[in-house]
């Protein structure tokens, strides 16, 4: 049932659009090691995610670049022979029914990406966050993380919007067990980096500073922050995407500091008209629906993965 349902949620979504091509040549020159790549994944679970993360992220890969064909000559030599040059533009990602795997940058470059920087990382820094992520090569996926997000393709709008976000980390209590955006975070974790901490700000007593200062006037007094980080497990995708910690960096031609919007060739040829339906001969057009939207849930899929939610929780009990 398992296998069942990870082949249902994996199936790639035939209504998925690329909004802007991807230069793949001028991202491998942009991207660093440690840099995050978020993606609008085309499979069925991205939906799920999605939705429950208002967002269009659904997935989220670590840049380690050649860093694995470093200090394993096994390793290196098999990444080599699998992926020619490619195992120079390295990503580590967690993939359902795969598990935490290395996979070249070339796979996303037919699906809309984003490029997260995480700010102010000496070499150390991105040594230890890359070397967090490796070491988690080769340990699975959590499937029930899965199974939980996908129950709410069948009574989506009974659950409470506060309850959404925590149904994320749902059976994900095996640490061997991980998902893509929590490992990553997990790695930035450790070095006391925040990603989307609660802040609370408040202004700094004076007795703080030393005499000189308080003497030299210089401004308004500094504010002091208090920083409380979020549960690693709650990290989505798109909190990399909000965070202020993060640069958004732009690779593709509409990111060029050299695109002159005079030069664009536009295309105005008409779009098609609308398919006509009916005696009457008016327009069978009608306001989008859940069924017919690339993002929305279909009906038999919310049947099938609800029916298969219930078998594996009683499954579960049993």
């Amino acid at each position: 049932m398992i296998a069942e349902c990870t082949r249902l949620l994996t199936k790639p979504l035939a209504s998925y659009v690329q909004r802007v091509p991807n230069n793949i040549d001028k991202l491998k020159k942009t991207l660093r090691k440690g840099d995050v790549l978020l993606v609008e994944g085309d499979q069925r679970v991205s939906q799920v995610i999605r939705y429950l993360t208002q967002s269009c992220w659904s997935h989220s890969a670590l840049y380690v670049g050649d860093e694995l064909l470093k200090g394993d000559p096994q390793r290196a030599a098999d990444l080599r022979r699998r992926f020619g040059d490619e195992a120079l533009h390295m990503l580590i990602e967690a993939e359902v029914g795969q598990g935490v795997c290395a996979t070249p940058l070339a796979k996303y470059q037919r699906h809309n990406i984003r490029v997260c920087r995480a700010q102010g990382l000496v070499r150390e820094d991105v040594d230890a966050v890359i070397g967090h992520v490796i070491g988690h090569l080769g340990q699975r996926y959590n499937v029930r993380h899965i199974v939980e997000l996908a129950r709410f393709f069948f009574p989506v709008s009974i659950v409470p919007r506060r309850w959404r976000r925590a149904a994320l980390t749902f059976g994900s209590t095996n640490g061997r067990a991980v998902i893509c955006s929590a490992m990553i975070a997990d790695a930035f974790t450790r070095i006391g980096y925040p990603i989307l901490p609660e802040v609370t700000l408040s202004d700094g007593p004076a007795s703080s500073r030393k005499w000189w200062r308080r003497v030299v006037p210089h401004g308004s007094p500094r504010p002091l922050a208090k920083f409380r980080q979020h549960n690693p497990a709650l990290v989505t995708p798109r909190d990399f995407d909000l965070s202020p910690y993060f640069e958004v960096v732009k690779f593709n031609h509409l990111g060029d500091a050299r695109l002159n919007h005079r030069e664009i060739v536009w295309d105005h040829t008409p779009e098609p008209a609308p398919a006509l339906s009916g005696s009457n001969g008016h327009s069978a057009a009608a306001p989008a629906s859940s069924a017919t939207h690339p993002h929305a849930p279909q009906p038999r899929l919310r049947f099938a993965l609800g029916g298969a939610w219930a078998l594996l929780a009683g499954i579960t009990r049993r």
